[in-house]
C-alpha cells in the first residue's frame, strides 16, 4: 500500500504523545542519550502538519546507536541506519500508518540547532507559520503518493528560512534536490572541466549506485561539493572536491 500524503489542522495531542514516546526512547538508548526535542511541523503550534511525530535525538556517540536497534525495534520501530542523511541515525514506527520518525545525531552535529532554530523560527514568525501551511497543504494535493516530489517542494522555502533565521552552520548532505544537482553541475564545470575546456562527460555518475556525489553547506549556501567512487572491499576514490571560491582559505575545506 502507498502511503498517502495528508496534512492536517494541528491537534493539541501531539505535545503528550512526544512526551510519552521521548520517555520510552530515553530508556532504549540508555546513557548514550544526552536529549531529545519534539521537532518538525507537529511541535509548533497552529501548525498544519502531516499528522507525525518528528523527535530529535541527541546522543554521545552516533556509532554506539547501532547498539541499540533491538531495544528501538522492541518499541515498534524500525530500524533504517543513515537512510539517505549522513551521519545520522534514523528510526521510523507505523509502516504504512507512520506515527513517528526519530532523528538522532551525535551532539556536535549542526541539523540539531538546524531543526531547533527553524521549530523556534515558526513558532515566533506567525506570518512564515501560515505561508509554510499553506506550502505544504498545496504540494500534499500536488504529490498525494510522492513524499520525495512533497519534500523537494520546501526545499526553497525552508533554504529561505535558514537565512532569515541566520543559521550558519556547516553540514554534508548527498545531493538530492533540483537546487544541489544544479550547483554540482555547476561546480563541477567551472573548476574542471571549463579549463580543458569540455562539457563535463560524467554526468551519467549522478545515477550510478557507484557514485556518491556529496555538497558542503555553510547556513542555506551550498559552498563545496565531492564526488567519491565507491570501490569493493570497503574501499572508495575521491575523485573531486572543491570549495566555491568565495568561501576558500577560512577552514572550511578542512571541516570538509
Amino acid at each position: 500500500m502507498t502511503r498517502i500524503i495528508e496534512v492536517v489542522p494541528h491537534s493539541n495531542e501531539w505535545a503528550s504523545m512526544f512526551e510519552t514516546e521521548a520517555e520510552l526512547i530515553k530508556r532504549a538508548l540508555g546513557d548514550n542519550c544526552l536529549a531529545v526535542y519534539h521537532i518538525g511541523s507537529t511541535s509548533v503550534p497552529d501548525l498544519a502538519a502531516k499528522p507525525v511525530i518528528d523527535i530529535l535525538t541527541v546522543v554521545k556517540s552516533i556509532l554506539q546507536v547501532d547498539k541499540a536497534n533491538a531495544a528501538m525495534e522492541q518499541l515498534g520501530y524500525e530500524c533504517k541506519g543513515e537512510f539517505g542523511m549522513l551521519f545520522r541515525r534514523f528510526f521510523q514506527k507505523g509502516g504504512d500508518k507512520r506515527t513517528y520518525n526519530v532523528h538522532v545525531y551525535e551532539e556536535s552535529n549542526s541539523e540539531i540547532e538546524r531543526y531547533l532554530k527553524f521549530r523556534d523560527w515558526m513558532i515566533a514568525h506567525p506570518d512564515d507559520r501560515e505561508a509554510y501551511g499553506d506550502l505544504k497543504k498545496a504540494l500534499a494535493q500536488k504529490f498525494p503518493h510522492d513524499i520525495l516530489g512533497y519534500c523537494m517542494g520546501k526545499d526553497e522555502f525552508v533554504a529561505s528560512i535558514d537565512s532569515k533565521m541566520g543559521f550558519d552552520g556547516v553540514r554534508v548532505v548527498q545531493a538530492l534536490t533540483d537546487r544541489e544537482w544544479q550547483t554540482v553541475t555547476q561546480l563541477r564545470q567551472k573548476y574542471f572541466f571549463d579549463k580543458v575546456p569540455i562539457a563535463d562527460p560524467y554526468t551519467w555518475t549522478f545515477k550510478h549506485a557507484e557514485h556518491v556525489h556529496l555538497v558542503l553547506y555553510k547556513g542555506s549556501k551550498i559552498v563545496g561539493y565531492a564526488h567519491i567512487q565507491l570501490w569493493p572491499e570497503h574501499r572508495s576514490a575521491l575523485r573531486i572536491i572543491v570549495i566555491d571560491e568565495p568561501h576558500q582559505g577560512n577552514g572550511i575545506g578542512s571541516a570538509f
